[in-house]
């Protein structure tokens, strides 16, 4: 229960944020002069505001509960009650006297992590590959109805960061695209399918998390790095606005009512207290209303993460298993000392209590009914402590008809690459199934702990974003029962190198060569095969490529099925004409088998790539920061390539790719034609003007007598190492704090306006006080409205995914960026529209000197067509 140093907290970061603050609307600085970037100090934190839309109704109820709340009970929701000390991944504080039970928060973006009876669904990554916002929708809603069904309040995700920066970013597969459209697009329907099935919504990771090396300075000194802080993301205001921040703006706008912020620092400051971004984007420029919430054990320090707009910090102590914590009782203290207002921790507390009414859960917080540390059915309900045997395990099936439902998203998120005629199937005669990647893991699907090996398909990556697989149909075993079906002679081998058995097989008369490889990523805790998470290389795993050259050597109907967790380089082989088809398949879930069978044998539609297939690795131009480049201070990451990543960079240098973002074979042909551009609107954008109220505070005023706020030893069993938001002792505030600096006032360490409570000015790029969030309501004003007519020229039914790219004009910016996209079924001889509407947000640019978009005054251009690079219909923008 002993509580960190508060005053010592305080000095370890508010260093870099005790800057002078010349305006409330900070510019992100990139580095000048070799100097370190810097994230200017944007203060006081913004609060909630009453009349947002969407929040109104959760806001009211929010408040007649929390004014209710002592002091105690507000800390309580805010700090977690430490690792392994519940149930859940993290837990908060819970308020008995109000009947809210413990929040569970809980991973992951693609099922229920630890959970048994719950389905593993597909990667966000591969999800996105279907570009349909329909089969997104129903995929989150699932995971959500799931979690909800376990008792879970709050799930760790969708993901938006990492957007995928770097191509061999460890987590990339977590989220969705590189491409800031497509990741806002999947961000939102995904976080409003997990809030309709009653769970609050945590898009993570805010902001710039793209890669795992020196994400934590204590990992990294794990793997024998010499670092004393963690990396340091530094990005300029342009790039943050028009990449990092638009799909959060995007999840935001949806009413997403929880966003977890990021372990690494941006502009070096730690993206857990960091005030620019959190207070001043996320809170401010955005107006987010819903509840931060600290990536686990991501918060550095304690009042200035209160202050720079942390709401919750996860799982409660500073270090896992310690039972010490920056906030608990050090943040009640702080609430008694001054030096966190009252309306700010009345704020964090209406945050959650808000989500909480948003999505229907309200006070009626249920008790989940799975322990995350063990499967036994009876154990200790305070696992780490061994403390409260009882039932903790339920063993409640969750499971529903969602194993279909990630089959047929699977089926259609795969990408047919290339095809020379070989696909579909047509019960073919000899079917050879080749490599590891098509069989089982020997030690079965959850064999590795969080996924952390590469044995068998690759259905789903490692880490904290992974769930239990309750089965997992391999390949192998769907194309044998489909052979099965079939009469078609099927053998396997699943040793990437018993070349001399492969070589017998694959030659034999009518073999068709299925050869099945992979490539690998996850989170930095763990190591798998020399990836620290981040992938070393492009190269597939397992001696792939030599498998697929090898194979096709001898075999002139060779196809091959990339599971992976996005581009790898094929240039070796992919237009050897041996090689008859290729097809990328992602991470598919527990339902690999009969998805990837089901896209061979051509009873599904297939999908687009969301990313690009370069040629070689530095065809994408940014990439993983690999050795520290700071001596033992933080790792300086400059994101000098700004915009340009993925196809942005290829289009901007002019490199011709393999295969293009948005590329992808159907079953039949398509024609564009018909393309129309008309003009909805050319009203000015005028900038928000105005003023928030003044902070309000809820209840009573906190009684200044320490001694309300000790444990109560009478009425409450102490749990040992769990976090409490009470005193160890009443005799003074600087014995409670421990610190020796207890008497400095507020004023000689707190940055200015840190405390202020009076009105403050809305951003001119936000949201006025009766708008939505996600910024100022013109932004989303439809301009444009563009329609195509899209004609299956082929002979038989087909999915076609059309694509609206704009030109923006002017001097650095992309050749085209993607600005709308459906996905249409058509029957053969058939037309249909293609119909998007062009926002204004959608053609302007962030203009750093007003600090607001603005439509600029060069020349742009729409086109429309079947991927970034294939855009046969372009008008003129006027």
């Amino acid at each position: 229960m002993r509580a960190v140093q508060l005053a010592a907290g305080l000095a370890a970061a508010s260093a870099p944020l005790v800057a002078a603050a010349p305006e409330h609307y900070p510019v992100l600085q990139s580095r000048a002069n070799e100097s370190l970037a810097y994230s200017p100090p944007h203060y006081p934190s913004p609060w909630m505001n009453p009349t947002a839309v969407g929040w109104e109704a959760a806001y009211a109820k929010a408040r007649e509960l929390v004014s209710q709340m002592t002091l105690l009970e507000k800390v309580n929701l805010t700090t977690g009650t430490g690792w392994q000390s519940d149930q859940c991944v993290g837990n908060t504080g819970s308020v008995p006297r109000l009947g809210i039970k413990s929040l569970c928060l809980q991973d992951s973006p693609l099922g229920t992590r630890f959970a048994d009876y719950a389905s593993a669904f597909s990667s966000g990554q591969t999800i996105a590959a279907s570009w349909d916002r329909g089969l997104i929708y129903q995929r989150a809603h699932g995971i959500g109805a799931e979690q909800k069904a376990k008792g879970i309040s709050v799930m760790l995700g969708p993901v938006a960061g990492p957007i995928g920066r770097a191509p061999t970013g460890g987590r990339n597969w977590e989220g969705f695209s590189p491409d800031p459209y497509l990741t806002g697009v999947a961000a939102a329907e995904s976080i409003k399918g997990i809030q309709d099935a009653g769970v609050i919504a945590t898009l993570k990771h805010y902001i710039a998390n793209e890669q795992e090396h020196f994400r934590q300075a204590g990992e990294a000194r794990g793997y024998n790095y010499t670092i004393d802080e963690s990396s340091s993301s530094n990005i300029d205001d342009k790039t943050m606005h028009e990449l990092y921040l638009w799909p959060f703006a995007d999840g935001v706008r949806a009413g997403v009512g929880s966003i977890m912020c990021s372990y690494q620092q941006i502009n070096n400051s730690y993206g857990c207290q960091n005030s620019a971004t959190l207070n001043g984007l996320l809170k401010g420029e955005l107006g987010f209303q819903g509840f931060t919430v600290s990536d686990w054990a991501a918060q550095h320090a304690g009042v200035s993460s209160a202050l720079a707009g942390l709401d919750m910090t996860m799982p409660g102590d500073s270090a896992f298993n310690t039972g010490v914590s920056f906030w608990g009782g050090n943040l009640t203290l702080a609430v008694l000392n001054g030096t966190v207002p009252e309306y700010r921790i009345d704020d964090m507390a209406m945050r959650i209590v808000s989500a909480l009414f948003l999505v229907g859960i309200g006070a009626d917080v249920q008790e989940a009914n799975f322990d995350s540390w063990t499967k036994s059915t009876y154990g200790p309900k305070h696992y780490y402590a061994k403390d409260g045997q009882q039932q903790i395990n339920y063993h409640v099936d969750v499971q529903g008809n969602h194993g279909d439902e990630i089959r047929n998203a699977a089926a259609k998120s795969t990408v047919i690459l290339k095809n020379n005629g070989i696909l579909p199937l047509n019960k073919p005669r000899f079917l050879a199934v080749i490599g590891q990647d098509a069989g089982p893991n020997p030690r079965g699907p959850n064999g590795c702990p969080d996924r952390g090996c590469n044995d068998g398909t690759l259905a789903m990556s490692w880490g904290s974003g992974t769930a239990e697989f309750p089965y997992l149909v391999t390949p192998a075993e769907a194309l044998q029962y489909q052979a099965l079906q079939d009469k078609s002679r099927i053998e396997s081998i699943f040793d990437n190198y018993a070349w001399s058995q492969i070589r017998t097989l694959v030659s034999q008369q009518y073999a068709h060569s299925l050869v099945f490889v992979n490539a690998n990523s996850g989170e930095g805790y763990i190591n798998v095969d020399g990836n620290e998470g981040d992938r070393k290389n492009l190269t597939l795993w397992g001696s792939g490529d030599d498998l697929i050259k090898n194979v096709s050597s001898v075999c002139n109907q060779t196809i091959v099925v990339i599971h992976s967790v996005g581009p790898v380089l094929l240039t070796d082989w992919y237009d050897n004409p041996n090689v008859s088809a290729i097809v990328w398949a992602g991470e598919p879930g527990q339902e690999s088998g009969r998805s990837i069978v089901d896209v061979l044998y051509g009873r599904a539609q297939p999908g687009r790539t969301p990313f690009t297939w370069a040629a070689k690795r530095e065809d994408y131009g940014a990439d993983v920061l690999y050795e520290p480049n700071n001596g033992e201070g933080a790792p300086q990451q400059d994101f000098t390539e700004g915009v340009l990543i993925d196809y942005r960079y290829l289009d901007a240098k002019n490199i011709e790719p393999i295969y293009e973002f948005g590329h992808g074979l159907s079953w039949t042909t398509f024609e564009y034609s018909n393309l129309v551009v008309e003009k909805v609107s050319d009203a000015a954008y005028t900038p928000t003007t105005g003023q928030t109220a003044a902070a309000p505070t809820f209840g009573e005023k906190p009684s200044p007598d320490l001694s309300q706020y000790t444990f109560p030893n009478s009425t409450i069993r102490y749990i040992y190492n769990f976090v409490y938001p009470y005193l160890n002792t009443s005799s003074s505030g600087q014995a409670a704090s421990g610190a020796s600096d207890y008497g400095q006032t507020a004023d000689e360490f707190l940055p200015p306006h840190a405390l202020d409570s009076t009105p403050q000015p809305l951003h001119a790029a936000g949201p006025a006080l009766n708008q939505q969030p996600g910024g100022n309501a013109q932004l989303w004003d439809v301009l444009y409205r563009v329609s195509a007519t899209i004609t299956n020229t082929g002979k038989v039914e087909g999915d076609e995914i059309p694509q609206l790219y704009v030109s923006l004009g002017g001097p650095g910016e992309p050749v085209r960026v993607l600005r709308g996209f459906d996905r249409l079924s058509v029957a053969p001889g058939q037309s249909v529209q293609f119909c998007a509407e062009l926002t204004r947000r959608d053609v302007s640019n962030w203009d750093v000197v007003s600090q607001n978009w603005v439509i600029t005054e060069h020349a742009k251009t729409v086109y429309v067509g079947s991927s970034s690079r294939k855009l046969p219909l372009s008008a003129p923008l006027k």
